[in-house]
């Protein structure tokens, strides 16, 4: 076996995994994947010799990437469900697509640790939704609207392009709070991340990256490797995840998935201060 093969192995074999468990989180918690793809792609690229520098900025783009296909895919499943709230997506899209713009724009011109540092500081913040029994707590009837309707959605497509996620985690609490029912949900939040996930991914593509730094087969920080063993699978799992939301017990499931999330918080938070 060649140098190069040994040295991208460790990687290729943390994508495909990164690519199931991404995919089927996807389907099952609308969460575009990222949350898991981001923090196992950052440690792959690191094992495989890229600078920490750049590292966690390509994992987010790629991941951000990889997103696009597997709305699509989860976001199909859920609709023939009847699991998406179009009515949101029509009052959400314009504010999250400029802020998805504007999170791309912000991350590729911040310094690892401060990217570190947001995804520490959100994942955190899921990791006690997920945790703390509020799935049935209510703050307002109906999403808000007027100028904070505009602003929650601009936020959620901000931070979560920074982070390279498809939203889900901030879309999901944020609309079963209002009163929206949670499968539903979660389906429109897997439709919303193509919103993020596609406007996010032209940014990372058209991004200025330092080429002296950068891993072969890499287009601005999207690192077209890591698109093409994470997106098929990915696409291929997450409508099992979509299968498997609307049988599952979805209290354990949170518990389960708000600890994963409470370790990628404090490895995240690690990097941001080392």
């Amino acid at each position: 076996m060649t140098g190069f093969a040994l040295q991208w192995l460790p990687m290729l074999l943390a994508l495909l995994g990164a690519a199931a468990a991404g995919g089927l989180v996807a389907g099952l918690l609308g969460v575009g994947g990222g949350i898991i793809i981001v923090p196992v792609l950052d440690v792959a690229l690191e094992l495989a010799g890229v600078s920490p520098a750049v590292a966690l900025h390509i994992a987010v783009a790629t991941s951000m990437a990889t997103i696009v296909p597997t709305s699509i895919s989860s976001s199909r499943s859920h609709a023939k469900r009847g699991s998406v709230d179009y009515a949101v997506i029509k009052r959400w899209s314009v504010p999250i697509v400029v802020g998805s713009l504007i999170g791309a724009v912000a991350a590729a011109h911040v310094d690892a640790r401060v990217l570190a540092g947001v995804f520490a500081s959100v994942a955190l913040l899921a990791a006690l939704k997920m945790l703390l029994p509020l799935d049935h707590v209510v703050l307002h009837k109906g999403l808000p609207g007027g100028l904070l309707g505009g602003i929650l959605p601009a936020s959620i497509g901000a931070v979560s392009a920074m982070m390279g996620i498809g939203g889900g985690t901030f879309s999901v609490p944020s609309m079963t709070l209002c009163g929206e029912p949670v499968h539903k949900a979660v389906g429109t939040a897997a439709l919303l991340g193509l919103w993020i996930s596609a406007p996010a991914t032209v940014g990372y593509l058209l991004a200025r990256a330092p080429d002296d730094v950068m891993p072969p087969l890499t287009v601005g920080y999207v690192s077209l490797l890591g698109f093409a063993v994470i997106a098929p699978v990915a696409w291929a799992v997450a409508p099992l995840g979509a299968r498997l939301a609307h049988s599952m017990n979805r209290r354990r499931l949170s518990a389960a998935f708000g600890c994963f999330l409470a370790l990628v918080a404090a490895r995240m938070l690690y990097r941001a201060v080392a």
